[in-house]
């Protein structure tokens, strides 16, 4: 018999793991504060449901997907929340990009109410989301993460436990902080591949097949060539993330050094009206820096900051 699952969040992640979940036969019942997410769950052969409270009823597992912790804790615990609508021992995988210290705290709190809570983290971008090509880091404990595999397998690749609960939440920043390492030397290498000549596709080719080869430059070099912005993920939430990561670094007395350079590059994108854009809008930074015309790009919105 095909489980019933909830989830609250249906943005570009949340619609990913949707598509994957309904072709992986569960009956996804959901709710997202857009009505047009509510109407896409619907053409997919989802539940839409009216609260958050209504999306945690008659489910053993609810996933949300959200923009930040601070939307995760209203959702969770105020008025027409989760817990309002949750049984006891309900299993709450929390995929978004959090502060680890918000997960544990959420945890505690949760778990007061019966509500057994993992910080269940993504690796991937909503492309890789939609081909089921993403990688899950969990933080909670071993017993709840095993209960949890078959729903992991139901919209991704790999499922990692990465210890108590704030390891997954705290794994992710480091798998991001990894990453814009890549996207920003990939821009830089670009920029100065256009300064000298060098005809740009043809640079791509060579740095995807030689030493420097990185997921990055497959999924992300030929948007930044193409000045294609539109969202697999966007500016706005790079720029909290990058700020998470740096909170980290000074809670934990570790050096930050490429991670705020980063963050000023995603601020001055953000500040020049690039926050709703693709990620890898931030190109264009560097390509003003280099004295090159800046590209509004191929886009799904309308320019300006919101």
């Amino acid at each position: 018999m095909a489980e019933r699952i909830g989830i609250v969040g249906m943005g570009l992640m949340g619609q990913a793991f949707i598509g994957n979940l309904r072709k992986s036969q569960f009956i996804v019942q959901g709710f997202d504060v857009d009505p047009k997410r509510m109407d896409d769950l619907k053409a997919k052969g989802g539940h839409p449901v009216t609260t958050p409270a209504e999306a945690a009823k008659g489910v053993k597992h609810l996933i949300t997907s959200l923009p930040t912790s601070d939307i995760g804790r209203e959702v969770m615990l105020g008025a027409g929340g989760i817990a309002e609508g949750a049984s006891e021992g309900l299993y709450l995988c929390d995929t978004t990009t959090a502060r680890p210290e918000d997960s544990q705290r959420l945890a505690v709190e949760l778990g007061k109410r019966g509500i057994r809570f993992l910080d269940s983290a993504v690796s991937g971008t909503s492309t890789m989301a939609a081909a089921g090509d993403l990688v899950i880091v969990a933080g909670g404990s071993k017993e709840d993460f095993d209960a949890c595999r078959h729903v992991f397998a139901g919209f991704s690749r790999a499922a990692y436990h990465m210890g108590p609960v704030g390891a997954g939440a705290r794994t992710k920043l480091i798998i991001n902080l990894v990453l814009a390492g890549n996207r920003l030397a990939l821009a830089e290498g670009l920029v100065l591949g256009e300064k000298s000549g060098l005809e740009l596709t043809n640079l791509l080719e060579v740095l995807k097949d030689g030493a420097s080869s990185s997921k990055t430059m497959i999924d992300k070099g030929p948007k930044m060539i193409a000045a294609d912005y539109t969202k697999q993920g966007q500016i706005k939430i790079s720029l909290k993330d990058s700020r998470l990561m740096l909170e980290q670094g000074q809670r934990l007395g570790a050096p930050m050094l490429l991670t705020s350079v980063w963050s000023q590059v995603l601020q001055m994108a953000y500040e020049k009206g690039y926050g709703e854009k693709d990620n890898v809008s931030f190109i264009e930074i560097l390509r003003g820096l280099a004295g090159l015309e800046e590209r509004h790009g191929i886009d799904d919105e309308p320019f300006g900051k919101h």
